[in-house]
């Protein structure tokens, strides 16, 4: 074992680090994991406008290493690994990851979201070789360029409009009449010039030889298919919970989610979960904050109560 904890806590993102946080202050000896970037999916976000404190916004990524340093000033100590499974145990919780194993008292599980893939031909094949989930990310190499986004909610609409700032034309491929997203990114979308749209559309294929050339597509109502030509494909319909590791230990629902009560708990006593990966989560960085802090305000309740 090389190390133990009270709480151990899963994710980086607005969940973890706030439960980390939360825990932290409360004098908990924390420890918090992450296996990508702190701040999670937001960190892609190019500009986050609806987080309370900041009435001119504030790049994602930027909030992501503000909550880390707020969190770590009060003692959560991180670690840079992927959890592969969580053991219980008579005297508490094993944490199983990359970096080695780690012994809980309790366990907050904010280990966030990952985006869907398409499933057509071509998606795997062209991954990084014109394909991408993070307009953020990958923009600036498509300057001038003709690029498709594919999916109709606040993701697809705010990175399509982040991608007008370097690609010479975004075409916005939706399989329904009319968008998803919130009615201020519709409007500041249909007057963008740079932004075209196709309704009732699908993709069936991605084509390239080495690098995307273009889009092979169908008409969801007509059933006319055609293609276009493109250099880029930015794909945002939905996510999925980073849950697989959790199979067997809780119940999930079917979309893999996990199943909690208002504060927070599992089914099984001292592990809780927080953010994205929690049923009928909103799935905003203000309700993950909150998620956070509720997970990490049990736990503390939960150790008491073990005393």
């Amino acid at each position: 074992m090389d190390r133990a904890y009270d709480v151990v806590i899963i994710g980086g993102g607005p969940a973890g680090l706030s439960a980390g946080l939360y825990a932290a202050r409360a004098g908990l000896s924390t420890l918090l994991m992450e296996k990508g970037i702190f701040g999670g999916q937001i960190a892609n976000a190019e500009r986050v406008e609806n987080y309370p404190g900041f009435p001119e916004g504030i790049s994602g990524f930027e909030l992501g290493q503000l909550l880390h340093q707020q969190a770590t000033k009060y003692g959560l100590e991180t670690v840079a690994a992927e959890v592969t499974a969580i053991e219980l145990v008579e005297k508490g919780k094993v944490v199983k990851t990359t970096e080695g194993e780690y012994q809980a008292k309790a366990v907050i599980v904010a280990a966030g979201a990952e985006p869907n893939q398409l499933g057509v031909p071509g998606e795997e094949r062209l991954l990084g070789r014109g394909i991408s989930y993070c307009a953020t990310c990958d923009g600036p190499l498509f300057r001038d360029q003709v690029v498709a986004v594919i999916g109709g909610g606040d993701s697809a609409v705010e990175e399509g409009l982040s991608l007008t700032r370097f690609a010479s034309r975004v075409i916005l491929i939706h399989r329904r009449d009319q968008l998803r997203a919130t009615k201020l990114l519709q409007q500041r979308a249909f007057a963008n010039q740079k932004m075209e749209f196709l309704w009732d559309t699908v993709v069936e294929e991605i084509l390239g030889d080495g690098k995307v050339k273009g889009l092979s597509l169908c008409n969801v109502k007509t059933g006319e298919r055609s293609t276009i030509e493109v250099s880029g494909v930015f794909i945002y319909v939905g996510l999925h919970p980073n849950t697989e590791f959790l199979r067997g230990l809780l119940p999930l629902d079917a979309q893999g989610h996990v199943v909690t009560t208002g504060e927070m708990k599992t089914e099984k006593a001292g592990i809780f979960a927080a953010g994205d990966i929690r049923q009928n989560s909103p799935r905003q960085v203000i309700t993950a904050a909150a998620d956070g802090a509720t997970a990490a305000l049990s736990a503390e309740r939960f150790l008491s109560e073990q005393r």
